[in-house]
């Protein structure tokens, strides 16, 4: 036990070493007092200037915020993720009134219905103008807080995309409500966790929803549920958040080794336009614009090669140029492409202007060398 808590010390200061984490008391018009924030820049926020990012926001942030921003900051660190804003709202005192509802149509009322309206028109407005934040914006909530943040997908046209409901406390009638609108939409991303060992009502009463949500026939509904085995109210924490963010940000990761074998070598189309059209999607879906990964450029041509459709060489060289123009990796696929399509001339000219750009991944100097003096070679040049 005493190594565990110790371990934890040592992530939980590794990662606040590499962040920049922020404390602000923020002034609230709506609930007439000051509430404390926490909130978590990226790594490299001050640097990339050009870049914007997903916003996470933390209820219940007094024991929540730590737990959220370990398991970001390690996603992003390994590219499972983009790097995001994480901003806990300190609760403690405050969590029954700010999460009050009324008992007639269990909608947020008096503090509830105040702190409804401070982060809708005040806090969201406040960290949108302050920093640089994305399309995306994502809820997270525990029990009580976790039934309060679904009010926020009752919108027409909901704020935040995404909701990490941990054992929420379901309102009685929340349930068909959630029901209803994911039966609907095909803009929001919506995470549900119990445990076997939860509170009864709230294991029960999520279970129940699970099965009625399992059975919902909307192919862009983008729903997901885990109920762990052997895990409380509190253990579940721990678990249910990388599972979230895994399954929110799965459009996000690098192309895998099983992608590469079960989708790319079978792929019958163009893996060229599988490539552009993956982060066309990913950028649609999170609202992030990105440069496509190296890796990624090599897992497509790695199985262009396998299976011999030379055709997509061009293009995805091209490509590589306008993506990656310092590296060599643009000339290594257009000099790839005019060699097996019978034109040596050319192949030549493209591995020789590889020597000007900087190395990357397998591909040398010398790698490219080789490919100059094998055509010489062949050609008898």
């Amino acid at each position: 036990m005493k190594k565990g808590i110790t371990l934890f010390i040592v992530f939980a200061f590794v990662i606040s070493g590499h962040s920049q984490v922020l404390y602000e008391s923020f002034r609230s018009i709506k609930l007439d007092q000051n509430r404390k924030l926490k909130i978590q820049l990226p790594r490299n926020y001050k640097k990339n200037t050009d870049r914007t990012y997903p916003l996470i926001i933390v209820l219940d942030g007094d024991y929540l915020f730590e737990p959220v921003v370990g398991n970001v900051d390690y996603f992003s660190y390994w590219e499972d993720m983009p790097e995001s804003i994480v901003v806990g709202i300190n609760q403690r005192k405050t969590r029954l009134d700010d999460c009050r509802y009324d008992t007639a149509d269990y909608l947020p009322a008096q503090k509830g219905a105040e702190f409804y309206e401070f982060i809708a028109q005040e806090l969201l407005p406040h960290l949108n103008k302050t920093y640089r934040t994305a399309q995306l914006k994502i809820l997270v909530g525990h029990d009580y807080t976790g039934n309060f943040i679904n009010y926020f997908l009752f919108k027409e046209n909901p704020i935040f995309q995404g909701y990490i409901n941990l054992s929420p406390e379901l309102a009685p009638p929340m349930g068909d409500r959630i029901v209803n609108v994911l039966s609907n939409t095909s803009s929001v991303w919506y995470y549900m966790a119990t445990g076997t060992n939860d509170a009864e009502k709230i294991k029960t009463d999520l279970v129940a929803l699970d099965e009625k949500l399992s059975v919902v026939e909307n192919p862009n509904m983008n729903y997901y549920f885990d109920n762990f085995e052997e895990s409380t109210h509190y253990t579940l924490v721990g678990k249910a958040i990388p599972r979230a963010l895994e399954a929110f940000f799965e459009m996000y990761r690098p192309i895998s080794k099983k992608t590469y074998k079960e989708v790319l070598l079978p792929m019958e189309t163009s893996r060229y336009e599988h490539l552009v059209d993956m982060y066309k999607t990913t950028e649609e879906l999170y609202g992030i614009k990105r440069k496509i990964r190296v890796n990624d450029f090599i897992a497509i041509s790695t199985a262009i090669e396998k299976t011999e459709t030379w055709e997509d060489l061009e293009p995805l060289g091209k490509l590589a140029l306008k993506e990656h123009p310092d590296v060599m990796l643009g000339h290594y696929y257009l000099g790839m492409f005019y060699e097996q399509t019978g034109e040596p001339k050319k192949a030549m000219r493209a591995y020789e202007n590889g020597f000007l750009v900087d190395e990357v991944a397998f591909l040398t100097k010398d790698y490219m060398l080789d490919k100059v003096n094998k055509i010489k070679e062949d050609f008898g040049w």
